[in-house]
């Protein structure tokens, strides 16, 4: 009796290979903090774990937060933007910019708060509370946030007499949070944190230039529409002027396909516009838009979808699972691909295949295509940027382009919205709508969908000539009608249910939205349903 969970953690970690950092006491994830109860069914969560490692980062930012209010400098808020190089960007306000000396002081007080092992206490505050207390220290983004939470209590954490909220898991000291290091960039730092595959380790410091300039637009974007955090979404809900935020948002996309053509204008020998991206990112949907702005500049653009190209299925590649591996860039006929590429690009007449999904078969029915002068082929794939791919194309005929939902929005200055959660609840709601997919089956294969985007897709993003963000701020209001009552079908039973309850947690912050006015061409369509195209 009296013990804590940390302490019988302490006892157990040497049966675990990596670090713990929270509990599953009969089946719900608990804090180490917390008080253990005999007789409690008990296994331990580490930082190898997604969980685990979201728990670690999160935690880490409030160690950086707790360092920086101790140095006392110029600042009058931190804000924690968005995802870069395995870390997160913040900036600051205020008269101040960050340099090396200011790194090395707060990275020097937070190794000495890791060595000293703080506790991070959990208070549980009425909601009156904490707003005053985030109003006197600036954080507006947070009373905001509170104003439309239905609890009359909120959980706020001290470290070291810094006090700050955060939605999610948080580690119980300080003394597992050492691995971590800091870097300048740009206007602000980048915080890099390790990755569950090698939590002990800071992952190299390597900026993607053109995903962080597409994210530092999207984010300017969302501040001039007042609509870069929940609550300042919330608000425009309440004051009943979503349509004509829904409207701009669409416009500033349309506009940056215009832009896109724009591009493609000034390569003339461009006949392979290479289209990829990972999963629910609206590929498809996009594809549409830009051939109609192609049409629109005199190009007859023909859609073309790698898939029908996969092998004959007894001849695709087995992944450690012995089960069909349909990610693997070999599950396609590359040597086929390249082959009806290099004739189209010769001026010969092909006959495409379509792919049989039932029988796991290509099929010829007919679809002949020759291109003239105006033609070009709109190619969508995952693999469509990785040269390998089309290995046989000349390298000025390819015209690529990344295109990711790069969630912009924030829950307040401290606490992003994940860019994989994001497009997570458009495939939930896209799953369920079109194939009748259960939200538990989703959830289970979601791992490998993200593990086959590690190795086919991000690793080749810098090589696009253009990157494309679908994502827009108001959506998560949209998809919660949606998403709610299929991840309320996962039980305590299924093995998905504590992400499934992550989620719903998740979406308590928004106020819903009715999609009556989003635009039939939106690229939200492709998964709420009633657009314009086919998908």
């Amino acid at each position: 009796m009296g013990m804590t969970l940390a302490q019988l953690a302490a006892e157990k970690q040497n049966e675990y290979k990596d670090e713990i950092i929270l509990a599953n006491v009969n089946g719900k994830l608990k804090e180490l903090g917390e008080e253990y109860i005999p007789d409690s069914d008990v296994t331990f969560v580490t930082t190898s774990t997604s969980i685990g490692n979201e728990t670690y980062r999160r935690s880490v930012v409030l160690l950086m937060l707790a360092a920086i209010d101790k140095i006392h400098r110029n600042i009058d808020r931190v804000v924690v933007e968005y995802s870069l190089s395995k870390g997160l960007y913040c900036t600051f306000d205020g008269d101040f910019r960050p340099d090396k000396e200011f790194i090395d002081e707060v990275k020097s007080v937070m190794y000495s708060m890791v060595e000293k092992d703080l506790p991070i206490k959990k208070e549980l505050m009425k909601i009156s509370d904490a707003m005053n207390l985030f109003k006197e220290k600036g954080m507006t983004d947070k009373t905001s946030l509170f104003k439309y939470r239905r609890s009359s209590f909120v959980n706020v954490y001290d470290l070291n007499g810094y006090k700050d909220y955060f939605y999610g898991y948080m580690a119980s000291s300080t003394g597992m949070l050492g691995v971590f290091d800091i870097f300048l960039y740009d206007e602000g730092i980048v915080l890099q944190l390790p990755v569950k595959n090698a939590p002990l380790e800071v992952p190299e410091f390597n900026p993607q230039t053109k995903l962080f300039n597409v994210l530092k637009e999207s984010t300017s974007w969302a501040k001039m529409l007042g609509m870069s955090t929940v609550g300042e979404l919330n608000d425009h809900i309440t004051n009943g002027d979503m349509t004509s935020f829904m409207l701009t948002q669409e416009a500033l996309q349309e506009q940056k396909i215009v832009e896109i053509v724009d591009e493609i204008k000034k390569r003339p020998h461009t006949k392979f516009i290479m289209i990829a991206g990972p999963s629910s990112s609206g590929k498809t949907t996009f594809s549409h838009r830009l051939s109609i702005q192609l049409m629109a500049n005199g190009y007859k653009p023909h859609p073309i979808a790698v898939d029908n190209y996969f092998v004959e299925r007894e001849q695709t590649p087995i992944d450690e699972n012995g089960d069909y591996n349909y990610e693997d860039l070999h599950a396609v006929d590359i040597e086929l691909f390249n082959k009806h590429m290099t004739r189209l690009l010769n001026g010969e007449k092909v006959e495409l295949p379509e792919f049989n999904f039932k029988f796991g078969r290509k099929e010829y029915n007919g679809n002949f295509l020759q291109l003239g002068e105006e033609d070009v082929l709109v190619i969508e794939g995952i693999h469509c940027l990785n040269d390998e791919l089309s290995y046989s194309l000349p390298i000025d005929s390819k015209f690529k382009i990344y295109i990711s939902a790069l969630t912009q929005l924030n829950v307040d200055e401290h606490n992003r919205v994940s860019t994989t959660d994001g497009r997570l609840l458009r495939r939930l709601v896209r799953d369920y709508r079109t194939r009748g997919a259960s939200a538990k089956k989703t959830l289970s294969m979601w791992e490998s969908v993200r593990r086959g985007e590690e190795k086919n897709i991000f690793p080749f993003q810098e090589q696009a000539d253009v990157m494309f963000n679908s994502a827009m701020p108001y959506e998560p209001c949209v998809l919660k009608p949606f998403v709610e009552p299929i991840l309320f079908q996962v039980t305590e039973a299924d093995p998905e249910y504590q992400e499934a309850n992550r989620l719903l947690k998740f979406m308590n912050y928004f106020l819903p939205c009715g999609y009556e006015n989003v635009p039939i061409d939106s690229i939200l369509r492709e998964f709420v349903g009633g657009g314009c195209f086919k998908v």
